[in-house]
């Protein structure tokens, strides 16, 4: 139990940073993008608009995840981890990867067309590998969800025995 404290606090403080710097880069590119909507609209600098429409839904989505994953590690500081109560947190990690993901893949479209305007080849293969590395996640959350799932009725049966 001494080894998985050493771990949990640091994650837990980690997590937090995490979480603080992805809301300040939220804010930033809010901050630094609406203030020039005369000029975006102009279409001038069509690529920072379409940053922005990507990055904001898909950084909600990353402080999803971020905050499921700390109530999740406070469970596992709780010793609830193996519990009902864990499910939905998984649930809602999994619903933020998967939303994410589809956004990110509807985002495809103005990607390639701003990729092939600008000659930009490497900005339609980086957004290829982040849906490459999201559907990856996000599977592996599943396998994961169900291993979380057997493990909790397994050890429903067991308390049950004791």
């Amino acid at each position: 139990m001494l080894t998985m404290r050493r771990a949990v606090v640091p994650l837990g403080v980690l997590l937090v940073l995490l979480f603080a710097v992805v809301t300040a880069g939220l804010v930033a590119a809010l901050v630094n993008l609406l203030p020039r909507v005369p000029e975006l609209l102009a279409g001038v600098l069509p690529l920072g608009w379409t940053l922005l429409a990507i990055a904001v839904p898909g950084l909600l989505c990353v402080l999803v995840v971020i905050a499921c994953t700390g109530r999740l590690l406070a469970m596992v500081a709780r010793d609830r981890i193996f519990s009902a109560d864990a499910l939905p947190w998984v649930d809602g990690i999994l619903w933020a990867i998967a939303a994410g993901w589809v956004f990110f893949l509807g985002a495809g479209v103005p990607v390639f067309v701003i990729a092939e305007l600008d000659d930009a080849p490497g900005l339609a293969a980086l957004h290829l590998l982040i849906l490459l590395v999201g559907a990856v996640i996000g599977l592996l959350m599943v396998v994961m969800r169900a291993l979380l799932h057997q493990a909790t009725s397994l050890r429903t049966d067991l308390e049950a025995v004791i």
